[in-house]
């Protein structure tokens, strides 16, 4: 089984923020391979899936970002026993806007849900996709860049990063980090 989580952090205060990249192509992922978030546990909401006949499962944390690690350890702990099983979707202010960076193990490199993950899952060698969203902050506070809203010149930008990051995704889970990197970073 593979798991592919996307961070954000719950609420319909917090859709469609660049923080919540994660969710978004994790909604998109469950769309495209006909499957619902119908399960709440560890934490989170959870999706299962067979894509190409690889078995996925789908996961949002409940928590905030900067907990995420709480609900993606309870969860690989009882799915995965290898963490290169697990792809983590995060958005990076160090990316330019659309540009996609797959790893496969490293630090938190200051993203706090990566940071959390690390923590609570007790390795660094779990896959992740890191997502551009820009630092084009118009106050000097991350935070509030991170929380706001696209802008609606970067709308279309977006969609393409979603689909990209879907596309990443499944190949991954299928073909593995070497082809989806070779792809996409």
């Amino acid at each position: 089984m593979k798991i592919i989580a996307g961070l954000g952090n719950p609420g319909p205060g917090y859709k469609n923020t660049r923080h919540n990249l994660g969710f978004m192509v994790l909604d998109r992922i469950a769309e495209a391979v006909g499957v619902a978030f119908d399960r709440e546990k560890h934490q989170g909401l959870l999706a299962q899936a067979t894509y190409r006949g690889e078995k996925l499962l789908l996961v949002k944390p409940k928590t905030y970002m900067n907990c995420s690690g709480d609900c993606i350890a309870r969860v690989s702990r009882n799915a995965i026993y290898d963490p290169a099983d697990l792809l983590v979707v995060v958005d990076d202010i160090n990316l330019p806007l659309g540009k996609i960076r797959l790893r496969a193990g490293g630090g938190a490199g200051g993203h706090n849900g990566l940071k959390s993950i690390i923590e609570r899952f007790g390795s660094r060698d779990y896959h992740r996709m890191r997502m551009g969203v820009g630092d084009d902050r118009r106050s000097s506070d991350l935070a509030d860049h991170v929380l706001s809203k696209f802008m609606p010149e970067e709308r279309d930008e977006v969609e393409l990063l979603i689909g990209r990051g879907v596309d990443a995704a499944l190949l991954w889970s299928v073909e593995g980090i070497a082809s989806a990197m070779s792809a996409f970073n």
